[in-house]
């Protein structure tokens, strides 16, 4: 098993973090093998490093399904007439292409593997939890774009779906999981299991310990399909009363302007996924069992100092002893 620290990659972050060499001192010093990349949208001219293992997550819109499928009435309603300017372009075929770069992106980092958010929401959804596409209609489209952009033969680089708590792929419904990996033509396929987003999915978790209960509840449950988890996506959040709280209706000061509305919602949402690390030994038997090949510490920090200290809260937790 692989242990790698998520990291954005921009040169903004990575200037942060400390360039290549600092940045291969701080996966040493966490005792972990490698980076996750994120892409932040812009071209990184910074140096990064090439002695470490590296996974790459791919570049996502949380609300994309709409503009896919040429629902411009939807898309009005939503950004108004600047939806072309969000998504840089017109058009299906404008999407399937951006994630084609970015895949090449990831080939060109020598990623072991990609990961895809097989997922689709609104600004307005994540507050009210009224969905406007139905777990098999995100899915359906999750899977033919995957299959345009990485096509019918293995490339070298594993492709890792995304569960999140919003429509699509939850990790809940072992039915929809098996739907979602038959559909996908690539055969190098499999599950990058979201501990902390699977937890999203039910506000009735307290503790830790219940937390990993109800991950391995649904792992259990998935049988044979389990053995598509091929990694994890390793953080707690157990903001289930904060979410019961707070969801259901539109906040009275939600801005129009698309941009300000995203950023007005940024702190909600990472109050619900919240990416912090798991501080119980209980933690130990969900990996123990699920035995993945990538596990990411994949935990909120602000720099690098903090993200030391958050992956080594949560190997301790995991058992390490330093």
């Amino acid at each position: 098993m692989y242990q790698l620290i998520s990291i954005p990659y921009d040169n903004y972050m990575i200037d942060r973090y400390g360039e290549a060499q600092a940045l291969t001192g701080m996966v040493r010093e966490t005792g972990c093998d490698g980076i996750e990349w994120v892409w932040g949208g812009e071209p990184v001219t910074k140096e990064v490093p090439e002695d470490v293992i590296n996974g790459y997550h791919l570049t996502f819109f949380n609300d994309w399904l709409d503009y896919y499928l040429g629902n411009h009435t939807a898309l009005e309603e939503r950004f108004g007439n600047r939806w072309s300017e969000y998504y840089r372009g017109r058009g299906a075929e404008n999407l399937v292409e951006r994630y084609r770069e970015d895949l090449r992106r990831a080939m060109a980092l020598q990623s072991q593997y990609t990961v895809f958010h097989a997922s689709d929401v609104s600004i307005e959804e994540t507050y009210t939890y009224r969905w406007n596409h139905t777990d098999r209609q995100v899915i359906d489209a999750v899977a033919e774009v995957v299959n345009r952009v990485y096509g019918r033969e293995d490339l070298g680089v594993t492709l890792l779906l995304e569960n999140l708590w919003w429509p699509g792929f939850r990790f809940t419904d072992p039915e929809m999981t098996a739907e979602l990996l038959d559909q996908i033509q690539y055969p190098n396929k499999g599950i990058m299991l979201d501990t902390g987003h699977l937890m999203n999915t039910n506000w009735n978790l307290r503790t830790e310990e219940e937390a990993v209960d109800y991950v391995l509840d649904r792992y259990r449950a998935h049988g044979t399909v389990g053995q598509y988890v091929k990694g994890l996506h390793l953080h707690q959040s157990l903001s289930g009363q904060f979410a019961a709280e707070h969801s259901g209706v539109l906040p009275p000061d939600l801005p129009r302007d698309y941009i300000e509305k995203f950023c007005f919602s940024y702190d909600y949402i990472q109050k619900i996924d919240t990416h912090r690390p798991f501080t119980s030994p209980a933690v130990q038997r969900l990996v123990e069992e699920i035995r993945p090949q990538w596990l990411v510490h994949e935990l909120a920090a602000s720099d690098r100092a903090a993200m030391v200290s958050a992956v080594a809260t949560q190997r301790r937790a995991l058992g390490a002893k330093t």
